[in-house]
């Protein structure tokens, strides 16, 4: 035998093994189809036709013997788009959907250009409650004695007898605000209200002027909680820490070991929406079916603390930090009422004057806006407000 054919045979020799190790790895073994011989050990012999013509048939035997390896094809997800409605301006918008003969008859070319006519997904949303009211507790321990903070936890702080009074009187205005200011008998109140001692004396001092059948509903809230000033409060140390936040800021300023206003706006942000799912899915009106007689009229009273109710203003109309900071606090049973305007948006204006909101701290900025309110409607914005643009900018006065 040559050189040149013994290099060739050897070069075939160490192909044939290669495939034949591939053939007999775990994972690509394979039993041999009926009929077909398995495969066997390399032949041994010296002249080349033969051990040509073996090497040939070990080729051949550990092609059939690998199998070409299995890919597993994965499943393709499901993509589904997700539609996010991020604002009030949203609430009592319905969405719509695709028109059923796909895009292409003469209805839908109407519903292009007439977005009124496009029909609903599902029957028109229940009414928004006529009213959101914001109720401060009654007078409390702590409101006429600070040291009462030095021994009593704050969540425990009770009412004092005038504060007893004081949310008597409360529940008393508003049975006559909700009963004089809907258009029938058909009414009722759901209220929210702080796990703090005091707010819940409220709650039942306020609960007196009502019958069973007008409560539709109580839910204990703890994002309605009072700011958190720390735990057991030094009297003295806590007026040197009031009169550090006068000075540095009502809004940002952290009390040792307790919340800023602005932790207090992040929490009631997260209370805003789920409000604001509540109202959307009609957990307080039902959708009535039809020919039934219509859902009454809700009323929803949120029963908390002075600041935590100035933020949630603040939240809700989007105004700034220098707006928050010019409002006064709410007397003790005292209340403001946001109400549904001409066009269902909730306004400061339908029910109080531009003068008992100017004393409460409004600008005239924030009363216009108020005004705009009382008549705009859900998904509608007031390009015209302090804190949609321009007067942010100096330099175009």
């Amino acid at each position: 035998m040559s050189r040149r054919s013994w290099l060739v045979h050897v070069a075939i020799d160490a192909r044939a093994g290669a495939l034949e190790n591939k053939s007999s790895s775990p994972t690509h073994i394979q039993a041999p189809a009926e009929g077909r011989p398995p495969c066997s050990s390399p032949p041994t012999g010296r002249a080349s036709s033969q051990l040509s013509s073996c090497h040939k048939a070990r080729m051949a035997a550990a092609a059939r013997c690998a199998p070409a390896p299995a890919t597993a094809a994965w499943p393709r997800s499901r993509r589904r788009r997700l539609r996010c409605r991020c604002c009030e301006d949203t609430l009592g918008v319905p969405r719509r959907r695709a028109p059923a003969d796909g895009g292409n008859g003469p209805a839908s070319r109407d519903q292009l250009h007439f977005p009124e006519l496009r029909p609903l997904p599902y029957p028109a949303p229940p009414p928004r409650p006529r009213r959101i009211v914001l109720v401060r507790h009654g007078q409390s321990e702590g409101n006429v004695d600070e040291s009462a903070y030095t021994r009593v936890p704050d969540p425990l702080i009770g009412l004092t007898p005038k504060g007893r009074r004081d949310a008597e009187d409360c529940g008393r205005r508003l049975h006559r605000l909700f009963s004089d200011g809907s258009d029938g008998d058909d009414w009722k109140v759901y209220f929210y209200v702080s796990p703090y001692r005091r707010t819940l004396e409220t709650l039942r001092g306020i609960g007196l002027a009502f019958d069973a059948r007008r409560i539709a509903g109580v839910r204990e809230e703890p994002r309605l909680r009072e700011q958190d000033f720390g735990n057991f409060q030094d009297r003295e140390k806590m007026r040197a820490e009031k009169e550090v936040r006068r000075r540095y800021g009502r809004f940002f300023y952290r009390f040792p070991d307790g919340e800023s206003a602005a932790d207090v706006y992040d929490r009631i942000t997260g209370f805003r929406e789920t409000l604001r799912a509540d109202i959307d899915i009609g957990r307080f009106q039902p959708p009535s079916p039809p020919g039934a007689p219509s859902a009454p009229e809700m009323n929803l009273v949120l029963v908390s603390h002075g600041l935590t109710l100035r933020v949630f203003l603040m939240r809700w109309y989007k105004w700034t930090v220098r707006q928050f900071e010019g409002l006064a606090n709410f007397d003790n049973g005292g209340a403001l009422v946001m109400q549904t305007g001409e066009g269902g948006r909730y306004s400061l204006l339908v029910h109080h004057s531009a003068d008992e909101l100017r004393e409460f701290g409004l600008t005239d900025e924030m009363i216009d806006d108020q005004m705009w309110q009382s008549t705009a409607r859900p998904g509608e914005l007031n390009y015209n407000f302090i804190t949609n643009g321009p007067s942010f900018f100096t330099h175009f006065n």
